[in-house]
Formats: structure tokens, sequence, C-alpha cells
């Protein structure tokens, strides 16, 4: 009867101990409050009082890093803020080097955000953006190493300026789309000269290829009944009434 009793306490404090390990999980096995193994995923045995264990869920997860307020590098005022994502490579190291990893990794991006914005100029954060997200990356996941967190990736979400300042560059924009306009015009108009030089040189070269490029422009006004035709008088016949007075006079 002594046996039997106590093998039925045997196996409730088998079946008490036993715990499951899921397949995105480890755990961390504590053995009189020392650190004894890493629990892989399966069923697994954690003998009651004598041992303890915590999981940790090695998937990636994202981090949200609030809106924080920077500097750039040319003292301009922007609110930026960005997502990070992370998973634990080192169950152990997460649980025992660090109180609470989700906490500290989230303040870790918030100061490395902060601290890289402000070593870049607007132009360049805007512009490059892959770049400062990569550079917050190197450096996060650099720090939170030793704490067995790696750093997937870092994207800035949103970068918010100052209404003054986003009027500064509209402007900016405007006037160098009106620069490029002015530009664009007066290329044209070289090109419309230069082509305008050689069909004069053209026509003068033709004896009464002006006049008939006269005869052909009024061809086309008079299409238009509401359009007021000024005859001008062809310098051909001009010429040609001097040539007549010169003969005459002879």
């Amino acid at each position: 009867m002594v046996w039997l009793i106590i093998l039925v306490i045997v196996v409730l404090y088998v079946l008490m101990g036993l715990r499951v390990i899921t397949e995105y999980q480890r755990g961390v096995r504590f053995t009189l409050g020392k650190f004894s193994g890493e629990m892989k995923p399966g069923l697994r045995f954690v003998a009651p009082i004598l041992q303890m264990y915590q999981k940790v869920d090695v998937r990636v997860k994202a981090v949200d890093v609030p809106q924080q307020e920077c500097i750039t590098k040319d003292n301009i005022s922007v609110n930026v803020n960005a997502v990070l994502y992370y998973r634990i490579s080192n169950a152990m190291k997460a649980i025992l080097e660090v109180e609470n990893y989700m906490y500290a990794i989230s303040q870790l991006a918030q100061t490395t955000m902060r601290n890289v914005v402000g070593e870049v100029e607007l132009d360049s954060l805007l512009s490059g953006r892959e770049q400062v997200s990569q550079k917050i990356k190197t450096i996060v996941d650099s720090a939170s190493d030793p704490w067995g967190i790696h750093v997937v990736s870092v994207e800035l979400k949103h970068i918010e300026l100052p209404q003054d300042m986003k009027r500064t560059i509209a402007k900016q924009a405007e006037a160098e789309r009106e620069k490029r306009a002015v530009i664009t015009k007066a290329e044209g108009e070289l090109k419309a000269s230069t082509n305008l030089s050689k069909a004069a040189k053209i026509l003068a070269g033709s004896p009464g290829s002006l006049h008939l490029r006269t005869l052909a422009t009024l061809n086309d006004l008079s299409s238009d009944q509401s359009n007021t035709i000024v005859l001008a008088l062809p310098l051909e016949i001009l010429k040609a009434w001097g040539q007549f007075e010169t003969t005459k006079k002879k």
C-alpha cells in the first residue's frame, strides 16, 4: 500500500513538471535559482519546487518607435518616428543580461534615432532615408548583441517638418521649376532664331520666293473671317519699280 502511495505521488510529481515548449519558443531553466540550460521545443520536464523556467518568443517582433523631436545637423527641428523589427537570437542572454529586453530595445532605438538624425542635414534625411535607417539598424544591432537580440531592420515611417519649413521648401521647388522653364524657353527661342535665320537666307537667295511666301501666308489668313489682313508690299516689287525708274530715265 505504501509503495502504491509513493508511486502515485511520483506520477503526480512528474505530471506536474511536464511542460510543452512550442516551435517558436525557447525555455530558460533555473535550478535552485541558477541557470541550468536552455529548453528546446517539445515536451520538457521541470522539477516542481526545485526548478523554474521562463519562455522566450523567438519570432520577429515589431517595435513602434514613438515620435521624437530631433534637431538636424543644420539646426532644423523635425519630428521623426520609425518601426524596428527584431528577434531573440539567444534566449539565455535575453533573460540573464537585461531585465526587460522589450523596453530596453525600445529606449535604445529612440536614443539612437535622435543621435543619427542629429548627424545629418535635412536634405540628406529626406532624400536618404534608407541610409539613415541602415545606420540606426547597425548601431542598435551592435549595442543589443550582448542582450541576445538581433535587429532585422529599421524603417523610418514619417518625417514631419514645421509649417514654415514646408513653405520654404515649396518656394524653393517652385523657383527651381521656373528656372528650368525659363532655360527651356530660351533654348527654344535660340533654335527658332537659328531656323529663321536659315530660312531668311534661303528666301533672300531665291528671287520671288518671298512673294510666294507672302501669298501663302495670305491664303492661310483668309480661312478665318475674324482676322484683319494688312497687305505688306514685297521688297521685290520695290526693287523692280526702282529698276524701271532707272531704265526710264536713261
